[in-house]
């Protein structure tokens, strides 16, 4: 088997630098052999650092070919019509979440990535960030016994980095599906998947805090477990400076796991009758550091034939999740994410 593949970025922005450090972190297993954005300016920059051949459109660079797989990292509208492209032109894809910004969609991409045959990985980098994997091996240890509930809390102040284009997407409903908690959001509903198992129904509300972004930049949500466990999640993002805060908290019958906010490295704490002041038990790796272990998973499955950590089909959890919480809002009441 080859030990390496040629990988073409689509989509140049500002989570390309993310997984482009992720890429450096495992050497030369993935190289990036094309950049292509509308915008020439950002693939030019990847190209100055990978040698990566520079393309307007994933067409005219499906045209000269040059790569096995590619990484799609667009405005969410944009998800399904590449996905089904480079499916079509026999490409191993590896997509940033969400997988769409509907069902419908997302139902499209599965079915060309079926016909294809070819790995497709969605690209939630939660599943692989080393402090939610610590506490996930904890928990199933019985650390802090059985898990009884937990809380997610996705507070951010304003970033520019995420919003410097010059019409920005993310600031258009049409163009994210909705707001924070179907983008930022699905990387603290993915924690809570991983550690509590699949979830039934949600109700919540959604609000406008930011005035200049159609979609919600409030949210505050419960979900209801399928074991009948009950978590919180709560999201922001605002303008105005915001306190630093935990992250997550996971309350067993024999204590609690804490992860504090800091995307260079939260500390993961435990508290229990051993330390009940708390005691730090992983190292603070960070956000950053899951892209890496995300791309490495995504380059095993293509080269190794290994399964991915977790399938496009149980991906599509933040996806239904979130929309799930968006129909809850209008009718007040719980609604299903599977049904």
């Amino acid at each position: 088997m080859p030990a390496s593949m040629n990988i073409a970025f689509v989509g140049c922005g500002a989570i390309a630098r993310y997984h482009l450090d992720g890429i450096h972190d495992f050497g030369d297993r993935i190289r990036v052999t094309a950049a292509i954005d509308p915008d020439l300016g950002k693939a030019r920059a990847i190209a100055a650092e990978t040698g990566a051949t520079v393309y307007s459109s994933l067409d005219s660079a499906l045209e000269d070919g040059g790569f096995e797989a590619v990484d799609i990292m667009v405005p969410h509208d944009l998800h399904e019509e590449l996905a089904i492209k480079s499916f079509n032109a026999n490409k191993h894809v590896v997509l940033e979440k969400p997988v769409a910004t509907n069902l419908a969609s997302a139902e499209g991409i599965m079915q060309a990535a079926k016909k294809a045959g070819t790995v497709f990985m969605v690209a939630e980098n939660a599943q692989y960030w080393p402090e939610i994997v610590k506490a996930k091996d904890l928990i199933d240890a019985g650390v802090i016994g059985e898990v009884i509930t937990a809380r997610a809390t996705f507070f951010f102040e304003y970033e520019s980095k995420w919003f410097d284009e010059r019409s920005p997407w993310r600031m258009r409903k049409s163009a994210t599906g909705g707001g924070i908690t179907i983008d930022g959001g699905s990387h603290w509903i993915r924690p809570l998947r991983m550690w509590m198992g699949e979830i039934d129904s949600v109700v919540g509300v959604i609000g406008h805090p930011m005035e200049a972004m159609e979609g919600e930049s409030l949210t505050h949500a419960i979900f209801r477990f399928q074991d009948g466990k009950f978590a919180t999640f709560h999201a922001l993002n605002i303008t105005s400076p915001i306190a630093n805060g935990e992250w997550w908290r996971v309350t067993g019958t024999q204590g609690e796991l804490v992860i504090d906010g800091d995307l260079a490295g939260g500390e993961l704490r435990i508290f229990n009758s051993e330390h009940p002041d708390g005691k730090n038990v992983g190292q603070k790796l960070g956000y950053p550091k899951s892209f890496g272990l995300e791309l490495d998973d995504f380059a095993s499955a293509v080269l190794n034939e290994t399964p991915l950590a977790a399938t496009p089909e149980f991906s599509l959890g933040e996806l239904r999740t979130a929309l799930s919480i968006y129909r809850s809002a209008e009718s007040g009441r719980w609604e299903k994410v599977w049904d």
